[in-house]
């Protein structure tokens, strides 16, 4: 029996809390400041991707972390042209629009490997290739992690086991 009704539903909150234990796993433990971290670093990346890149990636996120991630996109003078880390993690705290204790560069790791767990290795290369290389190094490189002794990712691993959400 579905608890809200709706399957869609059920699903986006599971895919969300999941999403939400593996950022404070690396934030810390207050899930408001990992939502809002979330937000603020996925529409700083969409800001900064090609429309190209940005439109599919929006479609691959589970359906309520769709919605911070588009909430207030404006197509008109994108994709932002800065290059520096400086000027990146600057939009990250725009973004988050208040103070967190939370510094954005850390976020930023956080969310990039959270989408490394949870979208395909194709996806995240593509995203990954369009970036500046200052920002480029805070994403792992998905090629480098499969080399990882005894921790080749969850997409990879069992995909009898595991089961990327994306609704």
């Amino acid at each position: 029996m579905s608890a809200t009704g709706l399957d869609v539903f059920d699903e986006t909150l599971q895919a969300t809390h999941i999403w939400l234990d593996e950022l404070t796993a690396e934030l810390g433990p207050d899930r408001h400041v990992a939502w809002h971290m979330l937000g603020a670093v996925l529409r700083a990346l969409r800001d900064r991707l090609p429309l190209e890149l940005a439109a599919p990636l929006g479609s691959q996120l589970p359906l309520l972390i769709r919605g911070i991630y588009y909430d207030q996109w404006r197509t008109v003078g994108l994709p932002s042209r800065y290059r520096s880390l400086e000027e990146f993690l600057d939009s990250v705290l725009d973004h988050a629009g208040a103070s967190w204790s939370v510094d954005p560069q850390d976020a930023a790791i956080a969310v990039f490997d959270v989408l490394a767990r949870h979208l395909p290795e194709g996806q995240i290369r593509k995203l990954r290739d369009s970036l500046p290389a200052e920002i480029r190094a805070l994403w792992s490189d998905p090629a480098q992690d499969v080399g990882d002794a005894g921790d080749i990712g969850p997409v990879t691993a069992h995909p009898e086991d595991i089961r990327n959400i994306r609704t």
